[in-house]
Formats: C-alpha cells, sequence, structure tokens
C-alpha cells in the first residue's frame, strides 16, 4: 500500500501531507461547527456545574478554532474547512437526545454522553494530526495541536467527573 501511494503522490511525506492538511480541514469545520453546538448544549442543561463546564468548554473551542488557523499559517496553508461528517453525525445524535429526553438529571446525563463522544473524537484527531506533524517535521505545528489534544483531554475528564459525581447517580436514582 505505501508503494501505490508513493508512486500516486509523488513520495510517502507529499501524500502523508496532504493527508494531514485534509485531517486539519476536517477539524477545523468541527471545531467551527462545536462553537455553534455547545451553546445549545448548555441551554438545555440543568445541572449548574454541567452548565459552567459546557459554557468553560465554548471559550475553550474558541481558542482551539484560532490555533488550527496558526497550525494552518505555520504549515504554509490557507485556512479552510471541509465537512467533518463524523462531528455532524455526533451533533446530531446530541441535538436529537436532547429533544427526546425530557428536561432533569436523564437528559445531563445524555449531554455528558454525547459530548464524551464529541471529546474522545477530538482526542483521537488531535492525537493523529500531532503524529503526522512530527512525522512531517512540522514541530511548531504539533506543539500547537498537543497543547489542544491535552485540552481535549482535560474536558473529558472534566465530564467524567461531573457524571459520576452526581449526574448518573441522580440519574440512577430517578431523581429530578
Amino acid at each position: 500500500m505505501a508503494t501505490k501511494a508513493s508512486n500516486q503522490n509523488g513520495s510517502r511525506e507529499s501524500g502523508l501531507k496532504e493527508l494531514f492538511i485534509d485531517e486539519l480541514k476536517d477539524i477545523y469545520w468541527a471545531e467551527k461547527a462545536l462553537v455553534k453546538a455547545l451553546p445549545k448544549m448548555a441551554k438545555k442543561a440543568t445541572s449548574s456545574e454541567l452548565v459552567a463546564a459546557i459554557e468553560d468548554h465554548l471559550a475553550v473551542t474558541e481558542t482551539h478554532v484560532e490555533r488550527l488557523e496558526q497550525v494552518f499559517e505555520v504549515i504554509g496553508e490557507k485556512a479552510a474547512t471541509k465537512k467533518c461528517e463524523a462531528m455532524d453525525g455526533l451533533i446530531t445524535e446530541a441535538e436529537e437526545l436532547m429533544k427526546e429526553i425530557e428536561d432533569g438529571v436523564v437528559r445531563d446525563a445524555a449531554i455528558i454522553s454525547a459530548a464524551q463522544k464529541v471529546e474522545h473524537y477530538e482526542i483521537a484527531s488531535y492525537g493523529t494530526l500531532v503524529s503526522f506533524a512530527n512525522t512531517l517535521g512540522e514541530s511548531d505545528a504539533a506543539e500547537l495541536l498537543e497543547q489542544t489534544l491535552n485540552e481535549e483531554k482535560e474536558a473529558d475528564q472534566t465530564l467524567t467527573e461531573i457524571a459520576e459525581s452526581s449526574i448518573n447517580i441522580d440519574a440512577a436514582e430517578g431523581e429530578e
């Protein structure tokens, strides 16, 4: 397979560079979509702790958009988006859950579930992008992407702590 990619793209590195740029465009679209989706999630949440966590992550996500623009700049590419079908699906799923489940802790648990699916997708994406950047010798890009990767991991941990400290317990006990 590597030989085939080498023949089609001139070299494996240029093929990886094209993939790297394509994946950057994908996550750039995803982050911009999240800037629009997170306020809707915060509005539907009932736990003040969950609302605060979502609102805090919205500010962080806005920083991720700006950081991706820096990544495009340091690799000499114009910032551009490509629709991320995975993130589009995750956002759609979250919206459906929020419509289907009545107000209360069960909906909060569903919001956390949906948000963690998003975080896990982002962790996988940024982890791959860091690896690609390092392989391509794009150390400045790798450093910026690593910052975002760490912030996505922190967001996932925060959601886990909120879920396990109260929301999941209350939802299991049938509390409102």
